[in-house]
């Protein structure tokens, strides 16, 4: 698919020199000795795995973080390089994982075991990075009552422990600095009857720039490499760029009477003669299903939304923006739009809004300000 065709209804555009900034600023704010493992699950927060994956290994990163297996076999292939995978990997999944090389998330004595059977089995010895609970109650071995099983899981004769990890549930600086005093106690009961911890990290995007004492021996970064910028950080120096554009195309101008209703919106009559533009998105690609809420951008001016954002299409008011015409483009995120202000318009959070991007939605590669790639399902 070309770019003329990924552009005709609604597409996802992705700065790709933005990406490969974001991961340097991350780089040059840890500083030496602490390694960026670069967070891929989700399709890379809806980005594209495989793509970015390639372009942050041409960067630099030698390590990445998934959510699940197939997203780490996804990454194996495009690149090569090692993938972790932060939560389960399904007792039937177990051999052909230990086969490709992944890096194993240890949260519990049955995991554990069940990992190291499946790499007797190969001939081999399992990676694995073992996760401690330190107060988020997710998932983690408890760090003040499970310390006995995280022994043994260190022990397993066809086991490498590589790392030792916790996530901050980020609530206050209090609960925060708690967390990482049960993360320390339980690397130095570990190390005290002769575990060699390997790679400590407990920092994910927003700890990376709030706790620079935590950052340890790696940092976990996800959001930042795509422009999220955690809030309260102040970004003066941009070292946070935003790396998305989400677009789509004016499909009918129509000229509506004060006093009616917009799409399935029944509570909001228009103040005045409008004229309404629809769009070719929906909540189906990735926008938020809000109500008279929010805007968007058309020739350089914000157009307020009407109406109810639809499966596959949406409504703005054009009224005040002149010359509008069929086949404009409109940016729904970014041009001044930002993630986290789509966000709030739809009470949700931005790595939400990011994950919602649909199959459909052509993801367009940009370097330099011109095309690089198009990934998209084929249509033509």
């Amino acid at each position: 698919m070309d770019y003329e065709q990924a552009a005709s209804r609604c597409w996802l555009e992705i700065d790709l020199d933005a990406v490969e900034a974001n991961y340097a600023s991350a780089v040059r704010l840890c500083g030496e000795g602490v390694r960026v493992i670069c967070v891929l699950k989700g399709n890379a927060y809806g980005l594209g795995a495989a793509k970015l994956s390639r372009v942050l290994a041409a960067a630099g990163a030698d390590l990445f973080a998934v959510a699940e297996l197939g997203e780490a076999l996804e990454i194996k292939r495009a690149c090569g390089r090692d993938v972790l995978v932060l939560g389960m990997v399904a007792p039937v999944q177990l051999d052909a994982a230990v086969r490709c090389g992944v890096i194993f998330t240890a949260y519990s004595l049955q995991a554990a075991q069940a990992i190291d059977a499946a790499a007797a089995r190969a001939g081999t010895v399992a990676r694995v990075h073992l996760k401690l609970d330190t107060g988020m109650h997710r998932l983690g071995l408890d760090a003040e009552r499970d310390m006995e099983d995280a022994l043994v899981i260190c022990r397993l004769p066809h086991i490498r422990l590589e790392g030792l990890f916790t996530h901050l549930a980020l609530r206050t600086l209090q609960a925060d600095a708690a967390q990482i005093g049960r993360f320390l106690f339980a690397r130095d009961a570990l190390v005290k009857a002769g575990v060699d911890c390997g790679m400590l990290h407990a920092s994910d995007s927003i700890g990376m720039v709030r706790y620079p004492g935590y950052r340890f021996d790696a940092v976990r970064t996800g959001a930042w490499l795509y422009g999220m910028v955690p809030s309260r950080y102040p970004n003066s120096n941009g070292e946070c760029r935003m790396a998305l554009r989400l677009m789509t195309r004016v499909v009918q101008l129509r000229r509506v009477a004060a006093g009616e209703y917009v799409s399935y919106d029944e509570d909001h009559p228009l103040s005045r003669d409008s004229v309404v533009a629809t769009l070719s998105a929906g909540y189906a690609d990735g926008y938020p299903r809000i109500n008279n809420t929010g805007a968007v951008q058309v020739r350089g001016c914000r157009a307020p939304i009407v109406g109810l954002t639809c499966m596959d299409q949406m409504t703005v008011d054009v009224t005040d923006v002149p010359g509008v015409q069929t086949g404009d483009a409109v940016t729904l995120i970014g041009d001044g739009i930002g993630i986290a202000e789509v966000a709030d318009w739809a009470h949700t959070n931005r790595n939400d809004l990011l994950c919602r991007f649909g199959r459909r939605v052509p993801r367009v590669y940009m370097r330099g300000g011109l095309v690089d790639e198009v990934e998209a399902v084929e249509q033509i």
